[in-house]
Protein backbone atom coordinates (compact mmCIF):
# COMPACT_ATOMS: atom_id res chain seq x y z
CA UNK A 1 0.00 0.00 0.00
CA UNK A 2 1.36 3.41 -0.93
CA UNK A 3 0.06 6.74 0.21
CA UNK A 4 1.14 10.34 0.05
CA UNK A 5 2.37 11.46 3.43
CA UNK A 6 0.37 14.68 3.61
CA UNK A 7 -0.16 16.23 7.03
CA UNK A 8 -1.43 14.95 10.36
CA UNK A 9 -4.55 17.08 9.89
CA UNK A 10 -5.39 15.02 6.78
CA UNK A 11 -5.54 11.79 8.80
CA UNK A 12 -8.68 12.58 10.82
CA UNK A 13 -7.04 12.92 14.25
CA UNK A 14 -8.75 14.66 17.15
CA UNK A 15 -8.05 18.45 17.23
CA UNK A 16 -6.50 18.16 20.71
CA UNK A 17 -4.04 15.59 19.35
CA UNK A 18 -3.12 17.92 16.49
CA UNK A 19 -2.49 20.73 18.98
CA UNK A 20 -0.16 18.50 21.02
CA UNK A 21 1.72 17.49 17.85
CA UNK A 22 2.23 21.11 16.91
CA UNK A 23 3.56 21.84 20.41
CA UNK A 24 6.27 19.17 20.14
CA UNK A 25 7.28 20.10 16.62
CA UNK A 26 5.83 17.21 14.59
CA UNK A 27 5.39 18.40 11.04
CA UNK A 28 4.33 15.49 8.85
CA UNK A 29 3.59 11.81 9.42
CA UNK A 30 6.12 9.11 8.68
CA UNK A 31 5.17 6.36 6.21
CA UNK A 32 4.04 3.96 8.96
CA UNK A 33 1.95 6.73 10.55
CA UNK A 34 0.37 7.77 7.27
CA UNK A 35 -0.75 4.21 6.58
CA UNK A 36 -1.59 2.91 10.07
CA UNK A 37 -3.44 5.87 11.59
CA UNK A 38 -6.46 5.80 9.21
CA UNK A 39 -6.75 2.01 9.61
CA UNK A 40 -6.74 2.16 13.40
CA UNK A 41 -9.12 5.14 13.43
CA UNK A 42 -11.50 3.10 11.28
CA UNK A 43 -11.49 0.34 13.91
CA UNK A 44 -9.66 -2.32 11.89
CA UNK A 45 -7.40 -4.91 13.45
CA UNK A 46 -3.94 -4.47 11.99
CA UNK A 47 -0.51 -6.08 11.65
CA UNK A 48 2.29 -3.57 11.28
CA UNK A 49 5.72 -4.79 10.24
CA UNK A 50 8.16 -2.03 11.07
CA UNK A 51 11.45 -1.53 12.83
CA UNK A 52 11.76 0.42 16.06
CA UNK A 53 12.40 4.06 15.26
CA UNK A 54 10.13 4.34 12.21
CA UNK A 55 7.56 6.28 14.22
CA UNK A 56 5.40 3.29 15.09
CA UNK A 57 4.65 4.48 18.63
CA UNK A 58 2.85 7.54 17.29
CA UNK A 59 1.28 5.34 14.60
CA UNK A 60 -0.82 3.58 17.24
CA UNK A 61 -0.83 6.14 20.07
CA UNK A 62 -2.36 8.99 18.08
CA UNK A 63 -5.41 7.13 16.70
CA UNK A 64 -6.05 5.33 20.00
CA UNK A 65 -6.00 8.64 21.89
CA UNK A 66 -8.44 10.02 19.33
CA UNK A 67 -10.85 7.20 20.26
CA UNK A 68 -10.46 7.45 24.05
CA UNK A 69 -13.44 8.78 26.04
CA UNK A 70 -11.99 10.96 28.86
CA UNK A 71 -15.35 10.92 30.66
CA UNK A 72 -15.09 7.18 31.30
CA UNK A 73 -12.77 6.52 34.26
CA UNK A 74 -11.88 2.98 33.30
CA UNK A 75 -9.16 1.20 31.29
CA UNK A 76 -9.91 1.55 27.58
CA UNK A 77 -6.58 0.84 25.89
CA UNK A 78 -3.84 -1.66 26.71
CA UNK A 79 -0.37 -1.47 25.17
CA UNK A 80 1.92 -4.43 25.86
CA UNK A 81 5.68 -3.99 25.60
CA UNK A 82 8.46 -6.57 26.13
CA UNK A 83 10.66 -4.49 28.45
CA UNK A 84 10.23 -1.87 31.16
CA UNK A 85 12.35 0.57 29.13
CA UNK A 86 10.04 0.37 26.14
CA UNK A 87 6.96 0.49 28.38
CA UNK A 88 8.20 3.72 29.96
CA UNK A 89 9.05 5.16 26.55
CA UNK A 90 5.59 4.38 25.20
CA UNK A 91 3.87 5.72 28.34
CA UNK A 92 5.84 8.96 28.05
CA UNK A 93 4.78 9.28 24.40
CA UNK A 94 1.10 8.83 25.34
CA UNK A 95 1.45 11.46 28.06
CA UNK A 96 3.03 13.88 25.59
CA UNK A 97 0.38 13.38 22.91
CA UNK A 98 -2.48 13.70 25.43
CA UNK A 99 -1.33 16.97 27.03
CA UNK A 100 -4.23 18.80 25.41
CA UNK A 101 -6.78 16.19 26.53
CA UNK A 102 -7.90 16.91 30.12
CA UNK A 103 -9.02 13.84 32.02
CA UNK A 104 -6.92 11.33 30.07
CA UNK A 105 -4.52 9.43 32.32
CA UNK A 106 -1.78 6.94 31.54
CA UNK A 107 -0.28 4.34 33.87
CA UNK A 108 2.89 2.34 33.23
CA UNK A 109 2.73 -1.15 34.74
CA UNK A 110 6.10 -2.93 34.90
CA UNK A 111 8.29 -4.97 37.17
CA UNK A 112 11.06 -3.56 39.32
CA UNK A 113 8.77 -0.86 40.71
CA UNK A 114 6.39 -0.87 43.69
CA UNK A 115 2.91 -2.20 43.08
CA UNK A 116 1.27 0.47 45.24
CA UNK A 117 1.46 3.49 42.90
CA UNK A 118 0.41 1.33 39.96
CA UNK A 119 -2.60 0.00 41.86
CA UNK A 120 -3.56 3.53 42.88
CA UNK A 121 -3.45 4.79 39.27
CA UNK A 122 -5.55 1.84 38.15
CA UNK A 123 -8.10 2.42 40.91
CA UNK A 124 -8.35 6.10 39.93
CA UNK A 125 -9.44 5.07 36.45
CA UNK A 126 -6.47 5.49 34.13
CA UNK A 127 -7.81 4.99 30.61
CA UNK A 128 -4.52 3.83 29.10
CA UNK A 129 -2.39 1.01 30.50
CA UNK A 130 1.13 0.48 29.16
CA UNK A 131 2.45 -2.77 30.61
CA UNK A 132 4.96 -5.57 30.49
CA UNK A 133 3.20 -8.95 30.40
CA UNK A 134 4.65 -10.40 33.60
CA UNK A 135 3.67 -7.54 35.87
CA UNK A 136 0.23 -7.22 34.23
CA UNK A 137 -0.48 -10.88 34.99
CA UNK A 138 0.41 -10.15 38.62
CA UNK A 139 -2.20 -7.38 38.64
CA UNK A 140 -4.75 -9.70 37.05
CA UNK A 141 -4.19 -12.19 39.86
CA UNK A 142 -5.38 -9.43 42.23
CA UNK A 143 -8.21 -8.19 40.02
CA UNK A 144 -9.40 -10.51 37.25
CA UNK A 145 -11.78 -7.80 35.94
CA UNK A 146 -9.00 -5.28 35.39
CA UNK A 147 -9.11 -5.59 31.59
CA UNK A 148 -12.84 -6.20 31.16
CA UNK A 149 -13.38 -2.70 29.68
CA UNK A 150 -10.46 -2.73 27.23
CA UNK A 151 -11.50 -1.69 23.71
CA UNK A 152 -8.05 -1.31 22.12
CA UNK A 153 -5.07 -3.66 22.40
CA UNK A 154 -1.59 -3.05 20.99
CA UNK A 155 1.22 -5.61 21.06
CA UNK A 156 4.40 -3.61 20.53
CA UNK A 157 7.50 -5.53 19.42
CA UNK A 158 5.60 -8.79 19.57
CA UNK A 159 8.58 -10.79 18.30
CA UNK A 160 10.67 -9.61 21.26
CA UNK A 161 7.90 -10.60 23.67
CA UNK A 162 7.96 -14.14 22.38
CA UNK A 163 11.76 -14.28 22.49
CA UNK A 164 11.57 -13.38 26.18
CA UNK A 165 9.15 -16.23 26.88
CA UNK A 166 5.91 -14.30 27.47
CA UNK A 167 3.59 -16.51 25.40
CA UNK A 168 1.90 -18.02 28.46
CA UNK A 169 1.39 -14.60 30.01
CA UNK A 170 -0.04 -13.27 26.74
CA UNK A 171 -2.64 -16.01 26.64
CA UNK A 172 -3.74 -15.12 30.18
CA UNK A 173 -4.04 -11.48 29.14
CA UNK A 174 -5.98 -12.26 25.94
CA UNK A 175 -8.54 -14.25 27.93
CA UNK A 176 -9.05 -11.35 30.36
CA UNK A 177 -10.17 -8.91 27.63
CA UNK A 178 -13.42 -8.62 25.67
CA UNK A 179 -13.38 -10.53 22.39
CA UNK A 180 -14.84 -7.45 20.68
CA UNK A 181 -11.70 -5.36 21.25
CA UNK A 182 -9.66 -3.88 18.44
CA UNK A 183 -6.22 -5.57 18.26
CA UNK A 184 -3.09 -4.11 16.68
CA UNK A 185 0.20 -6.00 16.45
CA UNK A 186 3.58 -4.49 15.63
CA UNK A 187 6.61 -6.62 14.98
CA UNK A 188 9.93 -6.17 13.19
CA UNK A 189 9.64 -9.70 11.83
CA UNK A 190 6.72 -12.06 11.27
CA UNK A 191 7.86 -15.56 12.19
CA UNK A 192 5.43 -18.46 12.39
CA UNK A 193 4.74 -17.84 16.10
CA UNK A 194 3.61 -14.27 15.41
CA UNK A 195 1.39 -15.36 12.53
CA UNK A 196 -0.20 -17.91 14.84
CA UNK A 197 -1.07 -15.19 17.35
CA UNK A 198 -2.54 -13.06 14.58
CA UNK A 199 -4.69 -15.91 13.24
CA UNK A 200 -5.97 -16.74 16.71
CA UNK A 201 -6.54 -13.30 18.22
CA UNK A 202 -6.95 -10.77 15.38
CA UNK A 203 -10.04 -10.37 13.20
CA UNK A 204 -9.38 -9.94 9.46
CA UNK A 205 -6.36 -7.74 10.11
CA UNK A 206 -5.08 -5.20 7.63
CA UNK A 207 -1.37 -5.36 6.83
CA UNK A 208 1.17 -2.54 6.75
CA UNK A 209 4.83 -3.13 6.01
CA UNK A 210 7.57 -0.52 6.10
CA UNK A 211 10.88 -1.63 4.69
CA UNK A 212 13.92 -1.09 6.88
CA UNK A 213 16.48 1.31 5.45
CA UNK A 214 20.16 1.71 6.10
CA UNK A 215 20.54 5.28 7.27
CA UNK A 216 23.69 7.15 6.46
CA UNK A 217 25.23 10.10 8.21
CA UNK A 218 28.29 10.61 6.05
CA UNK A 219 29.05 14.23 6.97
CA UNK A 220 29.12 13.51 10.68
CA UNK A 221 32.21 12.25 12.46
CA UNK A 222 31.10 9.67 15.02
CA UNK A 223 32.87 8.32 18.09
CA UNK A 224 31.98 6.55 21.32
CA UNK A 225 33.46 6.39 24.80
CA UNK A 226 33.12 3.48 27.21
CA UNK A 227 32.23 4.76 30.68
CA UNK A 228 30.49 3.74 33.87
CA UNK A 229 26.91 4.94 34.29
CA UNK A 230 27.54 6.81 37.54
CA UNK A 231 30.32 8.91 36.02
CA UNK A 232 28.51 10.49 33.11
CA UNK A 233 28.53 14.09 34.33
CA UNK A 234 32.24 13.90 35.07
CA UNK A 235 32.81 12.43 31.61
CA UNK A 236 30.77 15.16 29.94
CA UNK A 237 32.62 18.00 31.66
CA UNK A 238 35.97 16.43 30.77
CA UNK A 239 34.97 16.04 27.13
CA UNK A 240 33.73 19.60 26.81
CA UNK A 241 37.07 20.89 28.06
CA UNK A 242 38.87 19.57 24.98
CA UNK A 243 36.14 19.54 22.31
CA UNK A 244 36.27 22.59 20.06
CA UNK A 245 32.56 23.23 19.60
CA UNK A 246 30.52 26.23 18.55
CA UNK A 247 27.14 25.01 19.81
CA UNK A 248 26.21 21.61 21.20
CA UNK A 249 23.07 19.64 21.95
CA UNK A 250 23.30 16.93 24.61
CA UNK A 251 20.65 14.20 24.66
CA UNK A 252 19.43 12.50 27.84
CA UNK A 253 16.43 10.26 28.50
CA UNK A 254 14.56 12.00 31.31
CA UNK A 255 13.30 15.44 32.20
CA UNK A 256 15.20 15.37 35.48
CA UNK A 257 18.43 14.50 33.69
CA UNK A 258 18.10 17.62 31.52
CA UNK A 259 17.92 19.77 34.66
CA UNK A 260 20.76 17.96 36.45
CA UNK A 261 23.21 18.12 33.56
CA UNK A 262 22.32 21.68 32.53
CA UNK A 263 22.82 22.79 36.15
CA UNK A 264 26.19 21.03 36.37
CA UNK A 265 27.36 22.68 33.14
CA UNK A 266 26.19 26.11 34.26
CA UNK A 267 28.17 25.65 37.48
CA UNK A 268 31.25 25.04 35.29
CA UNK A 269 30.68 28.33 33.50
CA UNK A 270 29.00 27.09 30.32
CA UNK A 271 26.01 28.88 28.81
CA UNK A 272 23.64 25.94 29.06
CA UNK A 273 19.88 25.38 29.35
CA UNK A 274 17.51 22.43 29.70
CA UNK A 275 14.82 21.54 27.17
CA UNK A 276 12.17 18.97 28.10
CA UNK A 277 8.48 18.24 27.77
CA UNK A 278 7.60 20.41 30.78
CA UNK A 279 9.06 23.53 29.15
CA UNK A 280 6.33 25.86 27.90
CA UNK A 281 6.26 26.51 24.15
CA UNK A 282 7.20 30.19 24.45
CA UNK A 283 10.14 29.31 26.69
CA UNK A 284 11.18 26.56 24.28
CA UNK A 285 11.23 29.09 21.47
CA UNK A 286 13.39 31.45 23.56
CA UNK A 287 15.88 28.66 24.28
CA UNK A 288 16.20 27.81 20.59
CA UNK A 289 16.58 31.49 19.61
CA UNK A 290 19.28 31.89 22.28
CA UNK A 291 21.09 28.88 20.83
CA UNK A 292 20.88 30.41 17.36
CA UNK A 293 22.22 33.83 18.31
CA UNK A 294 24.94 32.68 20.69
CA UNK A 295 23.43 33.60 24.05
CA UNK A 296 23.43 29.83 24.71
CA UNK A 297 26.06 27.34 23.62
CA UNK A 298 24.66 24.09 25.05
CA UNK A 299 21.13 22.70 25.20
CA UNK A 300 20.43 19.53 27.21
CA UNK A 301 17.31 17.92 25.77
CA UNK A 302 15.11 14.85 25.65
CA UNK A 303 14.24 13.32 22.28
CA UNK A 304 10.69 14.65 22.22
CA UNK A 305 11.70 18.16 23.29
CA UNK A 306 14.41 18.36 20.61
CA UNK A 307 12.08 17.65 17.69
CA UNK A 308 12.14 20.38 15.07
CA UNK A 309 15.39 22.00 16.27
CA UNK A 310 17.30 23.27 13.24
CA UNK A 311 20.24 25.41 14.33
CA UNK A 312 23.09 25.56 11.79
CA UNK A 313 25.71 26.52 14.41
CA UNK A 314 25.34 23.16 16.22
CA UNK A 315 28.71 21.52 15.59
CA UNK A 316 28.42 18.73 18.15
CA UNK A 317 25.83 16.24 19.35
CA UNK A 318 26.59 14.49 22.60
CA UNK A 319 24.54 11.37 23.37
CA UNK A 320 24.87 11.30 27.14
CA UNK A 321 22.21 8.59 27.43
CA UNK A 322 21.97 5.84 24.84
CA UNK A 323 18.91 6.28 22.59
CA UNK A 324 16.21 3.62 22.74
CA UNK A 325 16.76 2.57 19.13
CA UNK A 326 19.19 3.19 16.27
CA UNK A 327 16.81 5.34 14.28
CA UNK A 328 16.53 7.75 17.21
CA UNK A 329 20.31 7.90 17.20
CA UNK A 330 20.29 8.91 13.55
CA UNK A 331 17.67 11.57 14.25
CA UNK A 332 19.71 12.91 17.16
CA UNK A 333 23.02 13.25 15.39
CA UNK A 334 21.26 14.74 12.38
CA UNK A 335 21.01 17.95 14.46
CA UNK A 336 24.59 18.65 13.44
CA UNK A 337 26.32 18.61 10.06
CA UNK A 338 23.67 20.91 8.56
CA UNK A 339 23.94 23.64 5.94
CA UNK A 340 26.87 21.85 4.30
CA UNK A 341 28.93 21.88 7.51
CA UNK A 342 30.72 18.96 9.07
CA UNK A 343 29.55 17.75 12.47
CA UNK A 344 30.78 15.59 15.29
CA UNK A 345 28.69 13.12 17.31
CA UNK A 346 29.85 11.56 20.56
CA UNK A 347 28.13 8.64 22.28
CA UNK A 348 28.65 7.56 25.89
CA UNK A 349 28.33 3.79 26.20
CA UNK A 350 28.04 1.83 29.45
CA UNK A 351 28.98 -1.87 29.60
CA UNK A 352 25.39 -3.04 29.31
CA UNK A 353 24.86 -0.94 26.17
CA UNK A 354 27.49 -2.56 23.94
CA UNK A 355 24.89 -4.46 21.96
CA UNK A 356 22.94 -1.31 21.06
CA UNK A 357 26.20 0.22 19.80
CA UNK A 358 26.58 -2.75 17.45
CA UNK A 359 23.00 -2.30 16.23
CA UNK A 360 23.64 1.41 15.57
CA UNK A 361 26.70 0.56 13.50
CA UNK A 362 24.69 -1.95 11.47
CA UNK A 363 21.81 0.45 10.81
CA UNK A 364 24.06 3.37 9.84
CA UNK A 365 26.50 1.22 7.91
CA UNK A 366 29.33 3.05 9.66
CA UNK A 367 31.82 2.16 12.34
CA UNK A 368 31.52 4.31 15.46
CA UNK A 369 35.15 4.36 16.55
CA UNK A 370 36.21 4.41 20.18
CA UNK A 371 38.00 7.37 21.72
CA UNK A 372 39.36 7.84 25.21
CA UNK A 373 38.56 10.53 27.69
CA UNK A 374 41.20 13.27 27.78
CA UNK A 375 44.12 12.75 30.13
CA UNK A 376 45.28 15.46 32.57
CA UNK A 377 47.85 16.84 30.12
CA UNK A 378 45.21 17.22 27.40
CA UNK A 379 42.87 18.96 29.84
CA UNK A 380 45.62 21.34 30.91
CA UNK A 381 46.60 22.14 27.30
CA UNK A 382 42.96 22.86 26.43
CA UNK A 383 42.53 25.20 29.40
CA UNK A 384 45.67 27.16 28.56
CA UNK A 385 44.64 27.37 24.91
CA UNK A 386 41.26 28.84 25.87
CA UNK A 387 42.92 31.29 28.19
CA UNK A 388 45.36 32.30 25.47
CA UNK A 389 42.53 32.77 22.97
CA UNK A 390 40.57 34.95 25.37
CA UNK A 391 43.57 37.16 26.30
CA UNK A 392 45.15 37.63 22.88
CA UNK A 393 42.67 40.25 21.56
CA UNK A 394 43.02 42.26 24.78
CA UNK A 395 46.77 42.74 24.40
CA UNK A 396 46.38 45.00 21.34
CA UNK A 397 45.57 48.18 23.25
CA UNK A 398 45.80 47.03 26.87
CA UNK A 399 49.09 48.84 27.53
CA UNK A 400 47.75 52.12 26.17
CA UNK A 401 44.54 51.96 28.14
CA UNK A 402 45.77 50.36 31.37
CA UNK A 403 49.55 50.88 31.39
CA UNK A 404 49.41 53.79 33.81
CA UNK A 405 47.20 51.83 36.19
CA UNK A 406 49.63 48.93 36.01
CA UNK A 407 52.53 51.14 37.03
CA UNK A 408 50.56 52.57 39.95
CA UNK A 409 49.52 49.11 41.19
CA UNK A 410 53.11 47.87 41.05
CA UNK A 411 54.22 50.88 43.07
CA UNK A 412 51.35 50.70 45.57
CA UNK A 413 51.65 46.93 46.14
CA UNK A 414 55.43 46.89 45.96
CA UNK A 415 55.66 43.82 43.72
CA UNK A 416 57.19 42.92 40.38
CA UNK A 417 55.20 43.14 37.12
CA UNK A 418 55.42 39.33 36.92
CA UNK A 419 53.91 38.91 40.40
CA UNK A 420 51.07 41.31 39.60
CA UNK A 421 50.35 39.60 36.28
CA UNK A 422 50.24 36.23 38.04
CA UNK A 423 47.86 37.58 40.68
CA UNK A 424 45.54 39.00 38.01
CA UNK A 425 45.60 35.67 36.15
CA UNK A 426 44.68 33.83 39.32
CA UNK A 427 41.76 36.18 39.87
CA UNK A 428 40.63 36.00 36.24
CA UNK A 429 40.68 32.19 36.10
CA UNK A 430 38.65 31.80 39.27
CA UNK A 431 41.00 29.36 40.92
CA UNK A 432 40.86 26.89 38.01
CA UNK A 433 43.67 24.34 38.06
CA UNK A 434 46.25 25.41 35.48
CA UNK A 435 49.19 23.21 36.31
CA UNK A 436 49.55 19.48 35.73
CA UNK A 437 49.75 18.42 39.36
CA UNK A 438 46.56 20.33 40.23
CA UNK A 439 44.66 18.90 37.26
CA UNK A 440 45.71 15.40 38.26
CA UNK A 441 44.35 15.98 41.78
CA UNK A 442 40.91 16.85 40.46
CA UNK A 443 38.12 14.28 40.36
CA UNK A 444 39.56 11.13 38.82
CA UNK A 445 38.99 10.44 35.20
CA UNK A 446 36.51 7.74 34.26
CA UNK A 447 38.23 4.36 34.34
CA UNK A 448 38.28 2.26 31.22
CA UNK A 449 35.79 -0.54 30.85
CA UNK A 450 37.16 -4.01 30.13
CA UNK A 451 36.30 -5.94 27.01
CA UNK A 452 33.24 -8.17 27.15
CA UNK A 453 33.61 -11.89 27.43
CA UNK A 454 34.09 -13.54 24.06
CA UNK A 455 31.21 -15.91 24.59
CA UNK A 456 28.85 -13.02 25.22
CA UNK A 457 29.89 -11.41 21.97
CA UNK A 458 29.40 -14.67 20.06
CA UNK A 459 26.10 -15.86 21.33
CA UNK A 460 24.37 -12.53 21.78
CA UNK A 461 23.99 -12.89 25.54
CA UNK A 462 21.96 -16.02 25.09
CA UNK A 463 21.55 -17.73 28.45
CA UNK A 464 23.15 -21.10 28.68
CA UNK A 465 20.90 -24.16 28.65
CA UNK A 466 22.60 -26.65 30.88
CA UNK A 467 20.69 -29.78 30.14
CA UNK A 468 20.05 -32.07 27.22
CA UNK A 469 17.71 -34.89 26.49
CA UNK A 470 18.42 -38.56 25.91
CA UNK A 471 16.84 -40.76 23.28
CA UNK A 472 13.77 -41.35 25.39
CA UNK A 473 13.29 -37.69 26.23
CA UNK A 474 14.54 -37.83 29.80
CA UNK A 475 16.58 -34.90 31.06
CA UNK A 476 20.24 -35.75 31.52
CA UNK A 477 22.03 -33.29 33.78
CA UNK A 478 25.46 -32.04 32.83
CA UNK A 479 28.34 -31.44 35.17
CA UNK A 480 27.84 -28.72 37.79
CA UNK A 481 28.59 -25.15 36.92
CA UNK A 482 31.99 -23.68 37.42
CA UNK A 483 32.45 -20.81 39.84
CA UNK A 484 29.98 -17.95 39.25
CA UNK A 485 30.98 -15.25 36.80
CA UNK A 486 32.79 -12.25 38.21
CA UNK A 487 30.45 -9.97 40.14
CA UNK A 488 27.63 -12.54 40.03
CA UNK A 489 25.94 -14.63 42.71
CA UNK A 490 24.27 -17.96 42.02
CA UNK A 491 20.58 -18.17 42.89
CA UNK A 492 18.14 -21.09 42.91
CA UNK A 493 14.50 -21.58 42.05
CA UNK A 494 12.49 -24.76 42.56
CA UNK A 495 11.17 -24.41 38.99
CA UNK A 496 12.88 -26.73 36.52
CA UNK A 497 12.48 -28.78 33.36
CA UNK A 498 9.63 -30.84 34.83
CA UNK A 499 7.64 -27.61 35.21
CA UNK A 500 8.03 -26.82 31.51
CA UNK A 501 10.46 -24.00 32.30
CA UNK A 502 12.97 -22.84 29.69
CA UNK A 503 15.82 -20.40 30.13
CA UNK A 504 13.96 -17.75 28.12
CA UNK A 505 11.04 -17.89 30.58
CA UNK A 506 13.31 -17.13 33.52
CA UNK A 507 15.20 -14.51 31.56
CA UNK A 508 12.07 -12.62 30.54
CA UNK A 509 10.57 -12.63 34.04
CA UNK A 510 13.76 -11.48 35.77
CA UNK A 511 14.51 -8.76 33.20
CA UNK A 512 11.10 -7.19 33.53
CA UNK A 513 10.30 -7.72 37.19
CA UNK A 514 13.82 -6.95 38.34
CA UNK A 515 14.35 -3.99 36.06
CA UNK A 516 17.63 -5.39 34.72
CA UNK A 517 19.41 -5.28 31.40
CA UNK A 518 20.21 -8.56 29.63
CA UNK A 519 23.92 -8.49 30.33
CA UNK A 520 23.27 -8.18 34.08
CA UNK A 521 22.22 -11.84 34.11
CA UNK A 522 24.90 -14.48 33.82
CA UNK A 523 24.51 -18.19 33.12
CA UNK A 524 21.15 -19.91 33.49
CA UNK A 525 21.17 -23.65 34.16
CA UNK A 526 17.94 -25.63 33.87
CA UNK A 527 17.85 -28.89 35.89
CA UNK A 528 15.06 -31.41 36.20
CA UNK A 529 13.75 -30.21 39.57
CA UNK A 530 15.29 -26.76 39.90
CA UNK A 531 17.19 -24.05 38.04
CA UNK A 532 20.27 -21.95 38.80
CA UNK A 533 20.65 -18.34 37.71
CA UNK A 534 23.58 -15.95 38.06
CA UNK A 535 22.48 -12.50 39.23
CA UNK A 536 24.45 -9.37 40.17
CA UNK A 537 26.07 -9.71 43.59
CA UNK A 538 25.80 -5.98 44.15
CA UNK A 539 22.31 -5.26 45.46
CA UNK A 540 21.27 -8.92 45.35
CA UNK A 541 19.09 -8.82 48.46
CA UNK A 542 17.21 -5.83 47.10
CA UNK A 543 16.75 -7.57 43.76
CA UNK A 544 15.44 -10.75 45.39
CA UNK A 545 12.96 -8.57 47.28
CA UNK A 546 11.70 -7.17 43.97
CA UNK A 547 11.28 -10.69 42.59
CA UNK A 548 9.58 -12.26 45.61
CA UNK A 549 6.09 -12.12 44.06
CA UNK A 550 7.20 -12.97 40.52
CA UNK A 551 5.47 -15.83 38.72
CA UNK A 552 6.74 -17.76 35.71
CA UNK A 553 4.34 -19.79 33.61
CA UNK A 554 1.80 -19.35 36.39
CA UNK A 555 4.12 -20.64 39.14
CA UNK A 556 5.92 -18.76 41.89
CA UNK A 557 9.60 -18.13 41.12
CA UNK A 558 10.79 -17.96 44.76
CA UNK A 559 14.43 -17.18 44.01
CA UNK A 560 16.99 -17.43 46.81
CA UNK A 561 20.75 -17.36 47.09
CA UNK A 562 22.19 -20.80 46.31
CA UNK A 563 24.44 -22.45 48.88
CA UNK A 564 26.49 -25.33 47.44
CA UNK A 565 27.41 -26.71 50.84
Amino acid sequence: MTQETGTFADLGLHPSILAALTAVGYEEPSPIQAQAIPMILAGHDMIGQAQTGTGKTAAFALPILSRIDPAKREPQALILAPTRELALQVATAFETYSKQMPGVNVVAVYGGAPMGPQLKSLRMGAQIIVATPGRLVDHLSRNDQLLSTIRHLVLDEADEMLKLGFMDDLEVIFQAMPATRQSVLFSATLPHSIREIAEKHLREPKHVKIAAKTQTVSRIEQAHLMIHADQKINAVTRLLEVEDFDALIAFVRTKQATLDLAGALEAKGYKAAALNGDIAQNQRERVIESLKDGRLDIVVATDVAARGIDVPRITHVLNVDMPYDPESYVHRIGRTGRAGRDGRALLLVTPRERRMLQVIERVTGQKVGEVKLPNPQQVLDARIKKLTTSLTPLTTDAEASHGALLDRLIADIGCSPRALAAALLKKATGGQALDLASVEREQPLVPSVGAPRERRERDGDRPERSYDRGDRGEVRERRPMAAPSEGKARCRTALGARDGIAAKNLLGAILNEGGLQRDAIGRIQIRETFSLIELPEDGLDRLLGKLKDTRVAGKSLKLRRYRED
